[in-house]
Protein backbone atom coordinates (compact mmCIF):
# COMPACT_ATOMS: atom_id res chain seq x y z
CA UNK A 1 0.00 0.00 0.00
CA UNK A 2 1.45 3.42 -0.96
CA UNK A 3 2.31 5.81 1.85
CA UNK A 4 0.84 9.34 2.16
CA UNK A 5 4.13 10.77 0.87
CA UNK A 6 3.87 8.57 -2.21
CA UNK A 7 0.32 9.84 -2.83
CA UNK A 8 1.53 13.46 -2.65
CA UNK A 9 4.34 12.79 -5.12
CA UNK A 10 2.06 10.99 -7.59
CA UNK A 11 -0.70 13.62 -7.49
CA UNK A 12 1.76 16.52 -7.71
CA UNK A 13 3.28 15.02 -10.88
CA UNK A 14 -0.08 15.16 -12.68
CA UNK A 15 -0.17 17.79 -15.41
CA UNK A 16 -3.83 17.58 -16.46
CA UNK A 17 -7.17 16.18 -15.39
CA UNK A 18 -6.71 13.05 -17.51
CA UNK A 19 -3.54 12.06 -15.67
CA UNK A 20 -5.27 12.82 -12.39
CA UNK A 21 -8.11 10.44 -13.34
CA UNK A 22 -5.58 7.65 -13.92
CA UNK A 23 -3.91 8.43 -10.60
CA UNK A 24 -7.30 8.39 -8.87
CA UNK A 25 -7.99 4.93 -10.31
CA UNK A 26 -4.63 3.66 -8.96
CA UNK A 27 -5.48 5.07 -5.51
CA UNK A 28 -8.82 3.22 -5.52
CA UNK A 29 -7.15 -0.04 -6.62
CA UNK A 30 -4.65 0.39 -3.79
CA UNK A 31 -7.55 0.50 -1.32
CA UNK A 32 -7.22 4.20 -0.53
CA UNK A 33 -10.45 5.34 -2.19
CA UNK A 34 -11.90 6.45 1.12
CA UNK A 35 -8.68 7.82 2.55
CA UNK A 36 -9.38 11.41 3.58
CA UNK A 37 -5.81 12.51 2.96
CA UNK A 38 -5.82 11.09 -0.58
CA UNK A 39 -9.19 12.69 -1.34
CA UNK A 40 -7.94 16.05 -0.05
CA UNK A 41 -4.90 15.95 -2.36
CA UNK A 42 -7.05 14.99 -5.36
CA UNK A 43 -9.54 17.77 -4.67
CA UNK A 44 -6.77 20.31 -4.21
CA UNK A 45 -5.47 19.53 -7.70
CA UNK A 46 -8.97 19.63 -9.23
CA UNK A 47 -9.75 22.98 -7.58
CA UNK A 48 -7.00 24.78 -9.50
CA UNK A 49 -8.76 27.12 -12.00
CA UNK A 50 -5.88 26.71 -14.49
CA UNK A 51 -5.79 22.96 -15.03
CA UNK A 52 -8.47 21.69 -12.67
CA UNK A 53 -12.09 20.59 -13.03
CA UNK A 54 -14.60 22.07 -10.58
CA UNK A 55 -17.23 19.52 -11.56
CA UNK A 56 -14.88 16.66 -10.71
CA UNK A 57 -13.98 18.34 -7.41
CA UNK A 58 -17.65 18.65 -6.50
CA UNK A 59 -18.27 14.98 -7.38
CA UNK A 60 -15.42 13.89 -5.11
CA UNK A 61 -16.77 16.05 -2.30
CA UNK A 62 -20.33 14.72 -2.61
CA UNK A 63 -19.11 11.12 -2.53
CA UNK A 64 -17.08 11.70 0.63
CA UNK A 65 -18.74 10.63 3.86
CA UNK A 66 -18.03 12.87 6.85
CA UNK A 67 -15.59 15.21 5.07
CA UNK A 68 -12.81 16.61 7.23
CA UNK A 69 -12.31 20.34 7.80
CA UNK A 70 -9.41 20.16 5.33
CA UNK A 71 -11.67 18.69 2.60
CA UNK A 72 -14.38 21.28 3.28
CA UNK A 73 -11.81 24.07 3.07
CA UNK A 74 -10.57 22.73 -0.25
CA UNK A 75 -14.12 22.74 -1.62
CA UNK A 76 -14.75 26.27 -0.33
CA UNK A 77 -11.51 27.47 -1.91
CA UNK A 78 -12.42 25.78 -5.21
CA UNK A 79 -15.79 27.52 -5.50
CA UNK A 80 -14.35 30.86 -4.39
CA UNK A 81 -11.49 30.81 -6.91
CA UNK A 82 -13.94 29.90 -9.67
CA UNK A 83 -16.16 32.87 -8.77
CA UNK A 84 -19.08 30.86 -7.41
CA UNK A 85 -19.51 32.80 -4.17
CA UNK A 86 -23.03 31.51 -3.48
CA UNK A 87 -21.82 27.89 -3.39
CA UNK A 88 -18.88 29.02 -1.26
CA UNK A 89 -21.39 30.25 1.31
CA UNK A 90 -23.56 27.13 1.01
CA UNK A 91 -20.64 24.78 1.76
CA UNK A 92 -19.89 26.89 4.84
CA UNK A 93 -23.48 26.68 6.06
CA UNK A 94 -23.42 22.92 5.46
CA UNK A 95 -20.32 22.67 7.65
CA UNK A 96 -22.11 24.42 10.50
CA UNK A 97 -25.13 22.13 10.17
CA UNK A 98 -22.83 19.09 10.33
CA UNK A 99 -21.17 20.58 13.42
CA UNK A 100 -17.86 20.81 11.57
CA UNK A 101 -16.40 24.03 12.92
CA UNK A 102 -14.49 26.36 10.56
CA UNK A 103 -10.91 27.38 11.22
CA UNK A 104 -8.73 30.38 10.37
CA UNK A 105 -8.32 29.01 6.84
CA UNK A 106 -12.07 28.75 6.20
CA UNK A 107 -13.19 32.12 7.52
CA UNK A 108 -11.19 34.50 5.27
CA UNK A 109 -12.66 32.85 2.14
CA UNK A 110 -16.19 33.12 3.54
CA UNK A 111 -15.76 36.77 4.51
CA UNK A 112 -14.43 37.59 1.03
CA UNK A 113 -17.41 35.74 -0.45
CA UNK A 114 -19.75 37.94 1.64
CA UNK A 115 -18.08 41.03 0.13
CA UNK A 116 -18.47 39.70 -3.41
CA UNK A 117 -22.09 38.76 -2.76
CA UNK A 118 -22.72 42.25 -1.31
CA UNK A 119 -24.38 40.54 1.66
CA UNK A 120 -23.50 42.51 4.79
CA UNK A 121 -26.06 40.67 6.92
CA UNK A 122 -24.42 37.32 6.20
CA UNK A 123 -21.03 38.90 6.81
CA UNK A 124 -22.15 40.08 10.24
CA UNK A 125 -23.35 36.53 11.03
CA UNK A 126 -19.93 35.17 10.07
CA UNK A 127 -18.38 37.87 12.28
CA UNK A 128 -20.39 36.50 15.22
CA UNK A 129 -19.06 33.02 14.44
CA UNK A 130 -15.53 34.47 14.42
CA UNK A 131 -16.09 35.89 17.90
CA UNK A 132 -17.56 32.64 19.26
CA UNK A 133 -14.71 30.57 17.84
CA UNK A 134 -12.07 32.95 19.19
CA UNK A 135 -10.54 34.04 15.87
CA UNK A 136 -11.01 37.81 16.21
CA UNK A 137 -7.35 38.30 17.07
CA UNK A 138 -6.13 35.98 14.33
CA UNK A 139 -4.07 38.03 11.86
CA UNK A 140 -5.61 36.63 8.67
CA UNK A 141 -9.20 36.52 9.92
CA UNK A 142 -8.96 39.98 11.49
CA UNK A 143 -7.51 41.54 8.33
CA UNK A 144 -10.25 39.96 6.19
CA UNK A 145 -12.94 41.20 8.58
CA UNK A 146 -11.57 44.73 8.24
CA UNK A 147 -11.50 44.33 4.48
CA UNK A 148 -15.12 43.16 4.40
CA UNK A 149 -16.39 46.10 6.45
CA UNK A 150 -14.36 48.57 4.39
CA UNK A 151 -15.90 47.14 1.20
CA UNK A 152 -19.34 47.89 2.67
CA UNK A 153 -18.18 51.37 3.69
CA UNK A 154 -18.49 50.70 7.42
CA UNK A 155 -15.15 52.20 8.46
CA UNK A 156 -16.32 52.53 12.04
CA UNK A 157 -16.52 48.74 12.41
CA UNK A 158 -13.27 48.31 10.47
CA UNK A 159 -11.49 50.78 12.77
CA UNK A 160 -12.80 48.99 15.87
CA UNK A 161 -11.25 45.74 14.63
CA UNK A 162 -8.04 47.54 13.72
CA UNK A 163 -7.77 48.92 17.24
CA UNK A 164 -8.33 45.60 19.05
CA UNK A 165 -6.02 43.44 16.95
CA UNK A 166 -2.90 42.86 19.08
CA UNK A 167 -0.53 42.48 16.14
CA UNK A 168 -1.03 44.77 13.17
CA UNK A 169 0.67 43.70 9.97
CA UNK A 170 1.35 45.93 6.99
CA UNK A 171 -1.74 44.37 5.39
CA UNK A 172 -3.94 45.80 8.17
CA UNK A 173 -2.59 49.32 7.63
CA UNK A 174 -3.05 48.96 3.87
CA UNK A 175 -6.65 47.78 4.22
CA UNK A 176 -7.55 50.70 6.48
CA UNK A 177 -5.83 53.35 4.35
CA UNK A 178 -7.53 52.02 1.21
CA UNK A 179 -10.87 51.80 2.99
CA UNK A 180 -10.79 55.41 4.19
CA UNK A 181 -9.65 56.58 0.74
CA UNK A 182 -12.53 54.82 -1.02
CA UNK A 183 -14.94 56.60 1.31
CA UNK A 184 -13.35 59.95 0.43
CA UNK A 185 -11.87 60.39 3.91
CA UNK A 186 -8.36 61.32 2.80
CA UNK A 187 -7.51 62.96 6.13
CA UNK A 188 -8.05 59.74 8.09
CA UNK A 189 -6.13 57.77 5.48
CA UNK A 190 -3.23 60.24 5.65
CA UNK A 191 -3.25 60.14 9.47
CA UNK A 192 -2.95 56.34 9.46
CA UNK A 193 -0.23 56.48 6.80
CA UNK A 194 1.82 58.82 8.98
CA UNK A 195 1.26 56.55 12.01
CA UNK A 196 2.33 53.33 10.28
CA UNK A 197 5.57 52.17 11.97
CA UNK A 198 6.80 50.36 8.86
CA UNK A 199 5.78 51.43 5.39
CA UNK A 200 6.01 48.69 2.77
CA UNK A 201 5.10 48.92 -0.90
CA UNK A 202 1.43 48.21 -0.18
CA UNK A 203 1.10 51.06 2.33
CA UNK A 204 2.86 53.57 0.06
CA UNK A 205 0.79 52.42 -2.90
CA UNK A 206 -2.54 52.58 -1.05
CA UNK A 207 -1.91 56.18 0.07
CA UNK A 208 -0.75 57.34 -3.37
CA UNK A 209 -3.76 55.62 -4.93
CA UNK A 210 -6.01 57.22 -2.29
CA UNK A 211 -4.80 60.69 -3.21
CA UNK A 212 -5.36 60.05 -6.92
CA UNK A 213 -8.82 58.52 -6.37
CA UNK A 214 -9.87 61.66 -4.50
CA UNK A 215 -8.46 64.09 -7.09
CA UNK A 216 -5.52 65.09 -4.90
CA UNK A 217 -3.16 64.60 -7.81
CA UNK A 218 -0.47 67.02 -6.70
CA UNK A 219 -0.30 65.39 -3.25
CA UNK A 220 -0.07 61.98 -4.90
CA UNK A 221 2.94 63.04 -6.96
CA UNK A 222 4.64 64.57 -3.90
CA UNK A 223 4.21 61.32 -1.98
CA UNK A 224 5.59 59.38 -4.94
CA UNK A 225 8.70 61.56 -4.85
CA UNK A 226 9.10 60.81 -1.14
CA UNK A 227 8.68 57.10 -1.83
CA UNK A 228 11.58 57.24 -4.27
CA UNK A 229 13.85 58.38 -1.43
CA UNK A 230 13.21 55.07 0.37
CA UNK A 231 14.48 51.59 -0.45
CA UNK A 232 10.98 50.39 -1.33
CA UNK A 233 10.75 49.04 -4.88
CA UNK A 234 8.15 50.41 -7.26
CA UNK A 235 5.54 48.06 -8.68
CA UNK A 236 2.92 48.25 -11.41
CA UNK A 237 0.12 49.30 -9.05
CA UNK A 238 2.02 52.34 -7.76
CA UNK A 239 3.12 53.37 -11.25
CA UNK A 240 -0.43 53.11 -12.61
CA UNK A 241 -1.67 55.47 -9.87
CA UNK A 242 1.13 57.95 -10.57
CA UNK A 243 0.42 57.85 -14.31
CA UNK A 244 -3.20 58.70 -13.48
CA UNK A 245 -2.04 61.79 -11.60
CA UNK A 246 0.31 62.73 -14.46
CA UNK A 247 -2.59 62.46 -16.91
CA UNK A 248 -4.78 64.81 -14.87
CA UNK A 249 -2.05 67.40 -14.21
CA UNK A 250 -0.40 67.21 -17.61
CA UNK A 251 2.88 66.11 -16.01
CA UNK A 252 4.29 64.70 -19.23
CA UNK A 253 7.93 64.80 -18.12
CA UNK A 254 7.29 62.52 -15.13
CA UNK A 255 5.07 60.25 -17.24
CA UNK A 256 7.87 59.79 -19.79
CA UNK A 257 10.32 59.08 -16.95
CA UNK A 258 8.04 56.29 -15.65
CA UNK A 259 7.79 54.82 -19.15
CA UNK A 260 11.57 54.81 -19.55
CA UNK A 261 12.05 53.45 -16.02
CA UNK A 262 9.84 50.45 -16.80
CA UNK A 263 11.74 49.81 -20.02
CA UNK A 264 15.10 50.14 -18.23
CA UNK A 265 14.31 47.60 -15.49
CA UNK A 266 12.77 45.22 -18.01
CA UNK A 267 9.31 45.14 -16.42
CA UNK A 268 6.79 43.65 -18.83
CA UNK A 269 4.09 46.13 -19.83
CA UNK A 270 0.77 44.54 -18.91
CA UNK A 271 -2.68 45.62 -19.98
CA UNK A 272 -3.31 47.74 -16.87
CA UNK A 273 -0.02 49.65 -17.05
CA UNK A 274 -0.20 49.94 -20.83
CA UNK A 275 -3.70 51.41 -20.63
CA UNK A 276 -2.59 53.97 -18.02
CA UNK A 277 0.35 54.90 -20.27
CA UNK A 278 -1.92 55.36 -23.31
CA UNK A 279 -4.30 57.52 -21.25
CA UNK A 280 -1.46 59.66 -19.92
CA UNK A 281 -0.04 60.33 -23.39
CA UNK A 282 -3.53 61.08 -24.75
CA UNK A 283 -4.31 63.61 -22.03
CA UNK A 284 -0.87 65.23 -22.29
CA UNK A 285 -1.38 65.82 -26.01
CA UNK A 286 1.05 63.18 -27.28
CA UNK A 287 -1.32 61.19 -29.49
CA UNK A 288 1.53 59.71 -31.53
CA UNK A 289 3.15 58.16 -28.46
CA UNK A 290 -0.25 56.91 -27.26
CA UNK A 291 -0.77 55.13 -30.60
CA UNK A 292 2.72 53.64 -30.46
CA UNK A 293 2.19 52.19 -26.97
CA UNK A 294 -1.27 50.91 -27.92
CA UNK A 295 -0.03 49.20 -31.09
CA UNK A 296 2.87 47.53 -29.25
CA UNK A 297 0.75 46.07 -26.44
CA UNK A 298 0.78 42.25 -26.64
CA UNK A 299 -2.68 42.09 -25.06
CA UNK A 300 -5.61 44.48 -24.79
CA UNK A 301 -8.88 44.50 -22.91
CA UNK A 302 -12.04 46.53 -23.54
CA UNK A 303 -10.82 49.31 -21.22
CA UNK A 304 -7.65 49.70 -23.28
CA UNK A 305 -9.63 49.92 -26.54
CA UNK A 306 -11.98 52.50 -24.98
CA UNK A 307 -9.09 54.70 -23.80
CA UNK A 308 -7.48 54.75 -27.24
CA UNK A 309 -10.78 55.43 -29.04
CA UNK A 310 -11.53 58.28 -26.62
CA UNK A 311 -8.01 59.66 -27.09
CA UNK A 312 -8.49 59.82 -30.85
CA UNK A 313 -11.89 61.45 -30.37
CA UNK A 314 -10.53 64.11 -27.98
CA UNK A 315 -7.82 65.01 -30.50
CA UNK A 316 -10.38 65.48 -33.27
CA UNK A 317 -9.44 62.32 -35.19
CA UNK A 318 -13.01 61.12 -35.65
CA UNK A 319 -12.24 58.83 -38.57
CA UNK A 320 -9.44 57.22 -36.59
CA UNK A 321 -11.83 56.67 -33.67
CA UNK A 322 -14.49 55.09 -35.92
CA UNK A 323 -11.90 52.87 -37.58
CA UNK A 324 -10.56 51.67 -34.24
CA UNK A 325 -14.14 51.05 -33.09
CA UNK A 326 -14.59 48.63 -35.99
CA UNK A 327 -11.23 46.98 -35.23
CA UNK A 328 -12.32 46.52 -31.63
CA UNK A 329 -15.45 44.65 -32.70
CA UNK A 330 -13.53 42.61 -35.30
CA UNK A 331 -11.10 41.58 -32.54
CA UNK A 332 -13.95 39.99 -30.60
CA UNK A 333 -14.57 42.74 -28.04
CA UNK A 334 -18.15 43.83 -27.37
CA UNK A 335 -18.64 47.60 -26.96
CA UNK A 336 -19.82 48.79 -23.55
CA UNK A 337 -21.24 52.05 -22.24
CA UNK A 338 -17.81 53.72 -22.10
CA UNK A 339 -17.15 52.78 -25.74
CA UNK A 340 -20.23 54.65 -26.86
CA UNK A 341 -19.27 57.74 -24.86
CA UNK A 342 -15.99 57.72 -26.81
CA UNK A 343 -17.83 57.32 -30.13
CA UNK A 344 -20.30 60.11 -29.32
CA UNK A 345 -17.37 62.35 -28.36
CA UNK A 346 -15.87 61.67 -31.79
CA UNK A 347 -19.21 62.57 -33.37
CA UNK A 348 -19.26 65.87 -31.47
CA UNK A 349 -15.79 66.86 -32.65
CA UNK A 350 -16.39 65.81 -36.25
CA UNK A 351 -20.03 66.83 -36.70
CA UNK A 352 -21.08 63.25 -37.50
CA UNK A 353 -24.70 63.67 -36.41
CA UNK A 354 -26.31 60.88 -38.45
CA UNK A 355 -23.61 58.42 -37.47
CA UNK A 356 -23.96 59.38 -33.82
CA UNK A 357 -27.75 58.92 -33.84
CA UNK A 358 -27.36 55.58 -35.61
CA UNK A 359 -24.93 54.31 -32.95
CA UNK A 360 -27.21 55.70 -30.21
CA UNK A 361 -30.11 53.59 -31.47
CA UNK A 362 -27.86 50.53 -31.82
CA UNK A 363 -26.85 50.77 -28.16
CA UNK A 364 -30.12 49.22 -27.01
CA UNK A 365 -31.35 47.43 -30.13
CA UNK A 366 -28.08 45.65 -30.97
CA UNK A 367 -25.94 45.64 -27.81
CA UNK A 368 -28.74 45.71 -25.21
CA UNK A 369 -27.13 48.64 -23.38
CA UNK A 370 -29.54 51.00 -21.64
CA UNK A 371 -28.39 54.60 -22.30
CA UNK A 372 -27.42 56.55 -19.17
CA UNK A 373 -27.37 60.27 -18.50
CA UNK A 374 -23.80 60.52 -19.85
CA UNK A 375 -24.94 59.09 -23.19
CA UNK A 376 -27.92 61.44 -23.42
CA UNK A 377 -25.59 64.32 -22.57
CA UNK A 378 -23.22 63.34 -25.39
CA UNK A 379 -26.08 63.06 -27.91
CA UNK A 380 -27.47 66.46 -26.86
CA UNK A 381 -23.94 67.84 -27.21
CA UNK A 382 -23.36 66.71 -30.81
CA UNK A 383 -26.88 67.72 -31.81
CA UNK A 384 -26.47 71.12 -30.15
CA UNK A 385 -23.07 71.71 -31.71
CA UNK A 386 -24.68 71.09 -35.10
CA UNK A 387 -27.43 73.61 -34.28
CA UNK A 388 -30.14 70.93 -34.21
CA UNK A 389 -31.84 72.21 -31.07
CA UNK A 390 -35.31 70.82 -31.82
CA UNK A 391 -33.82 67.34 -32.09
CA UNK A 392 -31.82 67.91 -28.89
CA UNK A 393 -34.97 68.90 -26.97
CA UNK A 394 -36.75 65.83 -28.36
CA UNK A 395 -33.96 63.60 -27.01
CA UNK A 396 -34.23 65.25 -23.58
CA UNK A 397 -38.01 64.71 -23.55
CA UNK A 398 -37.57 61.02 -24.36
CA UNK A 399 -35.00 60.60 -21.61
CA UNK A 400 -36.24 58.48 -18.66
CA UNK A 401 -36.95 60.26 -15.38
CA UNK A 402 -33.75 60.39 -13.33
CA UNK A 403 -33.84 60.34 -9.54
CA UNK A 404 -30.31 61.73 -9.32
CA UNK A 405 -30.35 65.49 -9.95
CA UNK A 406 -26.61 65.61 -10.68
CA UNK A 407 -27.13 63.13 -13.52
CA UNK A 408 -29.96 65.17 -15.06
CA UNK A 409 -27.79 68.27 -14.79
CA UNK A 410 -25.26 66.69 -17.18
CA UNK A 411 -27.79 66.82 -20.02
CA UNK A 412 -28.95 70.39 -19.42
CA UNK A 413 -25.37 71.55 -19.06
CA UNK A 414 -24.59 70.07 -22.49
CA UNK A 415 -27.54 71.96 -23.97
CA UNK A 416 -26.50 75.23 -22.30
CA UNK A 417 -22.96 74.91 -23.67
CA UNK A 418 -24.34 74.37 -27.18
CA UNK A 419 -26.57 77.44 -26.77
CA UNK A 420 -23.46 79.46 -25.90
CA UNK A 421 -21.84 78.41 -29.20
CA UNK A 422 -24.88 79.43 -31.30
CA UNK A 423 -26.16 82.32 -29.09
CA UNK A 424 -29.53 80.65 -28.60
CA UNK A 425 -30.62 82.96 -25.79
CA UNK A 426 -34.19 81.76 -25.23
CA UNK A 427 -33.17 78.12 -25.06
CA UNK A 428 -30.17 79.02 -22.91
CA UNK A 429 -32.56 80.61 -20.40
CA UNK A 430 -34.59 77.40 -20.29
CA UNK A 431 -31.48 75.22 -19.79
CA UNK A 432 -30.07 77.55 -17.14
CA UNK A 433 -33.41 77.55 -15.27
CA UNK A 434 -33.29 73.75 -15.03
CA UNK A 435 -29.65 73.77 -13.98
CA UNK A 436 -30.21 76.30 -11.22
CA UNK A 437 -32.98 74.07 -9.81
CA UNK A 438 -30.84 70.94 -10.04
CA UNK A 439 -27.51 72.08 -8.58
CA UNK A 440 -25.68 74.89 -6.79
CA UNK A 441 -22.92 75.44 -9.31
CA UNK A 442 -21.59 78.68 -10.72
CA UNK A 443 -21.24 77.33 -14.26
CA UNK A 444 -24.87 77.87 -15.30
CA UNK A 445 -24.94 81.46 -13.99
CA UNK A 446 -21.63 82.36 -15.61
CA UNK A 447 -22.52 80.87 -19.00
CA UNK A 448 -25.93 82.56 -19.09
CA UNK A 449 -24.41 85.88 -18.01
CA UNK A 450 -21.79 85.61 -20.77
CA UNK A 451 -24.48 84.84 -23.36
CA UNK A 452 -26.45 87.94 -22.31
CA UNK A 453 -23.32 90.09 -22.42
CA UNK A 454 -22.33 88.84 -25.88
CA UNK A 455 -25.85 89.60 -27.14
CA UNK A 456 -25.65 93.14 -25.72
CA UNK A 457 -28.20 92.45 -22.97
CA UNK A 458 -26.00 93.89 -20.23
CA UNK A 459 -28.81 94.50 -17.75
CA UNK A 460 -29.73 90.81 -17.89
CA UNK A 461 -26.07 89.87 -17.50
CA UNK A 462 -25.80 92.02 -14.36
CA UNK A 463 -29.10 90.61 -13.07
CA UNK A 464 -27.79 87.03 -13.33
CA UNK A 465 -24.57 87.96 -11.56
CA UNK A 466 -26.56 89.67 -8.81
CA UNK A 467 -28.83 86.62 -8.43
CA UNK A 468 -25.75 84.45 -8.16
CA UNK A 469 -24.42 86.63 -5.36
CA UNK A 470 -27.76 86.68 -3.51
CA UNK A 471 -27.95 82.88 -3.50
CA UNK A 472 -24.38 82.64 -2.21
CA UNK A 473 -23.10 80.72 -5.22
CA UNK A 474 -19.34 81.19 -5.43
CA UNK A 475 -17.58 81.10 -8.77
CA UNK A 476 -14.99 78.33 -8.84
CA UNK A 477 -11.61 80.07 -9.25
CA UNK A 478 -9.67 79.27 -12.37
CA UNK A 479 -6.40 77.42 -12.04
CA UNK A 480 -3.47 76.43 -14.21
CA UNK A 481 -0.46 74.21 -13.73
CA UNK A 482 2.90 73.76 -15.38
CA UNK A 483 5.52 71.06 -14.96
CA UNK A 484 9.09 72.29 -14.40
CA UNK A 485 11.88 69.75 -13.90
CA UNK A 486 9.38 67.05 -12.94
CA UNK A 487 7.61 69.22 -10.36
CA UNK A 488 4.06 70.47 -11.01
CA UNK A 489 3.60 74.16 -10.16
CA UNK A 490 -0.08 75.12 -9.63
CA UNK A 491 -1.51 78.65 -9.76
CA UNK A 492 -5.05 79.53 -8.62
CA UNK A 493 -6.74 82.80 -9.59
CA UNK A 494 -6.77 85.32 -6.76
CA UNK A 495 -4.35 83.41 -4.53
CA UNK A 496 -0.82 84.56 -3.68
CA UNK A 497 0.37 81.55 -1.70
CA UNK A 498 3.08 80.37 -4.09
CA UNK A 499 6.46 80.48 -2.27
CA UNK A 500 8.04 82.40 -5.16
CA UNK A 501 5.09 84.74 -5.81
CA UNK A 502 7.12 87.95 -5.39
CA UNK A 503 9.72 86.86 -7.93
CA UNK A 504 6.91 85.83 -10.32
CA UNK A 505 5.28 89.27 -10.03
CA UNK A 506 8.62 91.01 -10.66
CA UNK A 507 9.15 88.92 -13.79
CA UNK A 508 5.62 89.67 -15.01
CA UNK A 509 6.17 93.41 -14.51
CA UNK A 510 9.41 93.18 -16.46
CA UNK A 511 7.65 91.35 -19.30
CA UNK A 512 4.84 93.94 -19.38
CA UNK A 513 7.38 96.77 -19.50
CA UNK A 514 9.15 95.14 -22.44
CA UNK A 515 5.87 94.57 -24.27
CA UNK A 516 4.75 98.17 -23.75
CA UNK A 517 8.10 99.60 -24.87
CA UNK A 518 8.31 97.26 -27.87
Amino acid sequence: MPSPRTIIRVVDKCKNIRQLGQTHAQIIVAGLGDDKFAISRLMDFCSNPVHGDLKHTWTLFQRTDYPTICICNTMIKAFFLNGDFLMTAEIYMGMLLDRSYPDNYTLPYILKACSNLQDLRFGEQVHSHVVKLGFVCDIYVGNTLMLMYSVFGDMRAARYLFDIIPQRTEVAWTVMISGYSKQGDVDSACFLFDEAPVKDRGIWGSMISGYVQNNCFKEGLKLFQLMQLTNVDLDESVLVSVLGACAQLGALELGIWIHKYVERIGLSVGVRFGTALVDMYNRCGRLGLAKKVFNELPQRDSVCWNVMILGLAMHGDGEGAFKLFLEMKDSGFTPDGITFIAIFTACSHCGEVERGLDEFHKMKSVYNIEPKCEHYGCVVDFLGRAGLFEEAIEIIQKMPVLSNTSEEAIVWRALLSACFIHWEINLAELAAKHLVQLERHSGAYVLLSNIYAAAGRYRDAVRVRKLMKEKGVQKVPGSSSIEVHGVVQEFIAGEETHPEIEEIFRLLEKMNTQLESG
